[in-house]
């Protein structure tokens, strides 16, 4: 059986999906953009800047779920320029706590309302 998890602390879906899914102790939480959850906008500055917005975003649908950030198992980060990866890894690096989650990086073509990351999870409750 699954049940959606929403967090008002992090930004509505725009599309038909829900921010996460809890079934059985598993959470998959949908690629969280860079967005500010108060006024809805996406936080100006680098991917190093909107990387940290997008794991601020998992931690609070993670919260809202009974979780933190220290129960991802796997993340897929999505960025529109590899250049942006050592930003990216910084942001990642502030947020996460050793040992590191599995992690995929992958280079994409555009994101949603023109942001620069996408982070997405799986974590264990």
């Amino acid at each position: 059986m699954k049940h959606q998890i929403t967090s008002p602390d992090a930004p509505a879906a725009i599309g038909p999906y829900s921010q996460a899914i809890r079934t059985g102790n598993l959470l998959f939480v949908s690629g969280q953009l860079p967005v500010n959850p108060v006024t809805g906008t996406v936080v100006e500055g680098d991917a190093k800047v909107q990387a940290a917005q997008s794991c601020a975003n998992l931690a609070a649908v993670l919260t809202e779920a009974g979780g933190s950030l220290a129960c991802v198992v796997k993340t897929t980060v999505f960025i529109t320029d590899m250049a942006h990866f050592p930003l990216v890894n910084d942001a990642y690096a502030a947020a996460f706590a050793a040992p590191f989650p599995a992690r995929s990086c992958v280079a994409v073509r555009a994101l949603p309302l023109g942001c620069l990351v996408e982070i997405e999870a799986v974590a264990a409750l």
